[in-house]
């Protein structure tokens, strides 16, 4: 069974940082790749950053340069490190995995986490 549970979501300042994790369990890496979409109120889900079991890795426009994605394979685990958050980051932010030969978009996704609060306060 799939399992992917995410933490670190919370209420940080604009300028401020925050890092997610996700730990990543039930299939095999090689086959996958694993990343972050977010969706705020009334918006689209949107694929921000997914990376792949060689770490290669995918960045949206929106979040080039600001955000890190990084993995540590020994504990199947994911990071998502956010700098320089702004308002218009605000958003649930899900962890997923989806088959590495398809572009990042929801739609292509089997499987997901729970989501995680992010609030930026201007």
């Amino acid at each position: 069974e799939v399992h992917l549970v995410e933490s670190g979501g919370g209420l940080v300042q604009a300028g401020g940082s925050l890092r997610l994790s996700c730990a990543a369990s039930g299939f095999r890496f090689d086959d996958y790749a694993i990343g972050w979409f977010r969706q705020a109120p009334g918006k689209e889900r949107e694929g921000i950053s997914c990376i792949y079991s060689d770490g290669t890795t995918y960045y949206d426009d929106s979040v080039k340069e600001r955000f890190t994605i990084s993995s540590d394979n020994a504990k199947n685990t994911v990071y998502l490190q956010m700098t320089s958050l702004q308002p218009e980051d605000t958003a649930v932010y899900f962890c997923a995995a989806a088959p590495r030969t398809l572009a990042w978009k929801y739609w292509f996704v089997p499987y997901w986490g729970q989501g995680t609060q992010v609030t930026v306060s201007s």
